[in-house]
C-alpha cells in the first residue's frame, strides 16, 4: 500500500531563495520526495560557508539540471522522466559528500517534511 503525500507549495523557507522554491515547487509533486530531498541536501550544502567553491559549482550545475527544462530524458514522461535528474543529483552528492554535514541533513529533512505532508 502506497502512502499519498501532499505538497504544501505555499510553504516558504525564510532562508531559501524564492526563485528556487518556486521552481522546485513546480516540479516537486511529479519528481517525488526522493528527488526533492536530495536536491534540498545540495541546496543546504551550498549555503554552508564551509563548502568550497569547486563543490558549489558542482552543486549549482546539478540544481540547474533539475530545474531547467532541457533534459536528456524529458521530465513529462511518466515513471522515467526524473531518472536522469536523480542521477545527476546523486553524482553531485557523491562528489560533495564530505560537505553534507549532519546539520545539512537535518535542514533538508525538516524542509522535506514541510513540503510533503503525510
Amino acid at each position: 500500500m502506497t502512502r499519498s503525500h501532499t505538497i504544501d507549495a505555499n510553504t516558504q523557507d525564510a532562508d531559501k531563495p524564492a526563485g528556487l522554491v518556486r521552481k522546485i515547487a513546480r516540479i516537486a509533486k511529479r519528481a517525488g520526495r526522493t528527488v526533492v530531498q536530495k536536491a534540498l541536501l545540495l541546496h543546504y550544502a551550498v549555503r554552508n560557508p564551509a563548502t568550497p567553491a569547486w563543490a558549489r559549482r558542482v552543486i549549482y550545475g546539478a540544481l540547474a539540471y533539475l530545474v531547467l527544462p532541457l533534459d536528456a530524458i524529458p521530465d513529462f514522461l511518466p515513471g522515467v522522466g526524473y531518472t536522469d535528474d536523480l542521477s545527476v543529483i546523486a553524482a553531485a552528492l557523491a562528489a560533495v559528500a564530505y560537505y553534507i554535514t549532519p546539520d545539512v541533513k537535518q535542514q533538508a529533512e525538516q524542509a522535506t517534511n514541510r513540503w510533503f505532508k503525510p
